[in-house]
């Protein structure tokens, strides 16, 4: 995986509280993006289940349940790995999600690193027809967007 993105911001709270919302609330300040949804139907909520191998999930209004992805390394409050598919993506292709919970005094940097969009195919409708460093742009104030909404959460 050779491609990523990185982005970070400062929260008021500490590393645990700052986990704790990121895992556990997740459903309370997630927004979706259509650019960026999981599957092809109107966004539903994100859940974590369980700590390492446990899974990334959106259920969608039906009840559907759609696994985005598995928990790879579980370290409260200090670290958090996934993988990341989309609803439109080979079965057997993921991209990774690495999110560390940093202290800075009373306050914690949450920094996100989302790595491997360059193994998505040209043709994959997660790419939305653009070259990679625009994508990797519009992925990265994506992922501003939900920093901004787990700030507002904490």
């Amino acid at each position: 995986m050779t491609s990523k993105v990185y982005v970070a911001l400062r929260v008021k709270a500490s590393p645990t509280r700052a986990f704790s919302a990121f895992v556990d609330e997740i459903g309370a300040w997630w927004r979706p993006s259509p650019l960026f949804q999981t599957t092809p139907r109107p966004p539903g909520r994100l859940a974590f289940e369980g700590g390492a191998g446990g899974r990334v999930t959106e259920t969608l209004a039906s009840g559907k349940v759609f696994e985005i992805g598995r928990i790879l390394h579980w370290a409260p409050p200090e670290r958090l790995v996934f993988s990341w598919r989309q609803a439109s993506f080979p079965p057997d292709l993921h991209t990774e999600v690495e999110v560390r919970f940093d202290p800075m005094g009373e306050e914690t940097r949450v920094s996100i690193e989302h790595r491997g969009f360059t193994r998505v195919p040209d043709e994959s409708a997660a790419r939305h027809g653009f070259p990679d460093p625009v994508l990797q742009m519009r992925l990265a104030d994506w992922w501003r967007s939900q920093l901004a909404g787990l700030a507002a959460r904490v």
